[in-house]
């Protein structure tokens, strides 16, 4: 009788570390957006959390492996592994990398956090940032290694400084449109038909290396 007892309790005791796991990574999220990442201070996220601070060190190790564990959860391209990555390509990537482009277009047009998070990245050092700058760069490498580079063989080089650009460039258009103008170079960034542009374009350029490069 015992032993069932300890069996309800551990994964009631397990649903509770998720919950209170959620509530702070949820509070990250809400001061980085309603007062930047200069407020991101261990006892105002327990406070908006409304939890004990302590916590935080049981269920993460630290405050700032809470904002490791928030800032690469948020991120784009830290996320496209598993089975997001297909098993087979039989075209050097092409398909798969106009679809991340895209999606990484549309993922960010919507994601406040992410958004906050790049802007933090540019502004401020910080170990959480790097890491996720890390990881950005470690799930590029993998795409490169096991897609690209194979099919460009000596040419690799010059289709990953496209990436950049396209990279840079998709990021830097949202950023543009949520912070400044939403016009850029006479495209409306806020209506579908001008982002629509915007996709059409990512599918030409990438289209284009592979054909051309």
């Amino acid at each position: 009788m015992e032993k069932k007892s300890n069996e309800k309790i551990k994964p009631a005791r397990e649903k509770n570390k998720e919950k209170s796991k959620e509530q702070f990574l949820n509070a990250v999220g809400e001061i980085l957006q309603t007062k930047g990442y200069a407020a991101l201070k261990i006892n105002d996220v327990a406070a908006t959390a409304r939890l004990d601070k302590k916590l935080i060190y049981r269920y993460f190790g630290g405050f700032d492996q809470l904002l490791d564990e928030y800032v690469l959860s948020k991120d784009f391209w830290s996320n496209v592994k598993g089975e997001k990555v297909p098993s087979i390509i039989e075209d050097g990537g092409k398909d798969f990398l106009k679809q991340m482009f895209q999606n990484q277009f549309d993922t960010l047009e919507h994601n406040i956090e992410l958004q906050k998070i790049l802007l933090w990245r540019l502004s401020q050092q910080r170990n959480s940032l790097t890491k996720l700058t890390k990881e950005q760069e470690n799930v590029g490498e993998q795409i490169f290694a096991s897609m690209v580079d194979p099919h460009f063989n000596g040419k690799s080089e010059t289709f990953r400084a496209i990436c950049a650009i396209l990279v840079s460039g998709l990021y830097y258009l949202n950023m543009s449109t949520a912070h400044n103008s939403t016009t850029f170079c006479g495209i409306d960034l806020e209506d579908k038909k001008g982002r629509n542009q915007i996709k059409k374009a990512i599918d030409f350029i990438v289209e284009q290396t592979y054909d051309n490069l």
